[in-house]
Order: structure tokens, then sequence, then C-alpha cells
């Protein structure tokens, strides 16, 4: 449990870097803008591995509930949105103009849907938080957008036809084959 947490920490603290402009304009001076990235990249994937190792290891230990079954077909339905939102993300399409980051959508989609249908305190940690920094995410990103530091592209059609097909595709593969295989659970059986 303490890796998880320790992970959680040091994946909050690095994402809170850039939206401090002070700090993250300090960094770059010093070790230039890719070494900025690198770093950056190296200490967001070893809080990544240490959020996953440490879930991996705690995610049996304390059952706060057991979820009834509905809470997973439920969580399923709700899946399948995250999973085109999180291909829309790098479109610039009509969902990503209407929904200005479909990525932190789909994680509040993700986070949530995962909390209903899972019961452990490694689970609401784990997914808590994500539902957490996501929905903190958005109140910046729109602070962002109030200050023109950022501008929300105009979108086309045709690139949400990309993001539904594979969202749906991705969704088809977790469901079938890889959640179970990368986390030993199958999503509807």
């Amino acid at each position: 449990m303490l890796a998880l947490i320790a992970g959680i920490i040091l994946f909050f603290a690095i994402h809170l870097v850039p939206q401090r402009q002070t700090l993250k304009n300090a960094l770059v001076e010093r070790i230039g803008m890719m070494g900025y990235r690198a770093l950056h990249g190296i200490v967001a994937l070893a809080a990544v591995a240490l959020i996953f190792g440490g879930y991996f290891v705690a995610r049996y230990d304390v059952v706060l509930w057991y979820p009834p079954v509905w809470t997973r077909h439920l969580a399923a339905t709700l899946m399948l949105f995250a999973s085109i939102l999180l291909f829309a993300a790098p479109f610039k399409g009509k969902i990503k103009e209407k929904l200005t980051s479909p990525l932190s959508v789909a994680i509040k989609v993700w986070a949530l849907a995962h909390l209903m249908a899972n019961g452990t305190l490694a689970d609401v940690i784990l997914f808590g938080f994500f539902l957490f920094y996501a929905v903190t995410y958005r109140i910046s990103l729109k602070k962002r957008i109030q200050a023109g530091l950022v501008v929300v592209p105009e979108g086309r059609w045709l690139n949400d036809v990309y993001a539904v097909v594979l969202g749906l595709g991705f969704y088809a593969v977790m469901v079938l084959w890889l959640h179970e295989w990368a986390f030993d659970v199958a999503p509807l059986g």
C-alpha cells in the first residue's frame, strides 16, 4: 500500500509542476526544455510503476464492500464511452472541440466505473485519486483557457470517426482479452 500511495504523491507532484509556470520556467532555464521533458517523463513513469506495482500488491488486502453484479455491467458500458473519449483526445474533432479535454473526461468515466465495480481499499485509493486528479486538471484547464494560455482547436467530424473506430476496437480488445490478461479480471465474466 505504501508504494501505491508514494506513486500517487509523486504522480500528482510531477503533474502540478507544469501548472506552476514559475517553477516550470526555472527548471527549463536550468536544464533546458529537452531536459525538463526527459525529467518529467522519467519521474512520471516511475510514479506509474509505483502506483501499479503497489496496487497489484495491495489490491485484495482490505475489502470494504462487495459490489453487486450489475455494477460490473454498468462499468463495462461506461468504459465503452471512456474508450472513445480516450481516442478523441489526440484528434482535432468535434468531440474535442465540445469537451475541451476528452482525456480528462475519459479518466473521470474510467475512474468512476471502476469505483462502482470494485470494493477494496486499494481500488478506492487508486481510482479515487485518478477521479480527483481529472477533476482538478479540468478546473486548471478551464482557468488556463479563460486566461488565453490554451486555445481549443476547431474540430472536423472525420476525426471523430477515427476516434470512434479506434475506441471501439480498443474496447473490444480490452473486454475480450487484454483486461483479463493484464489485470487478471474478466470485465464481463
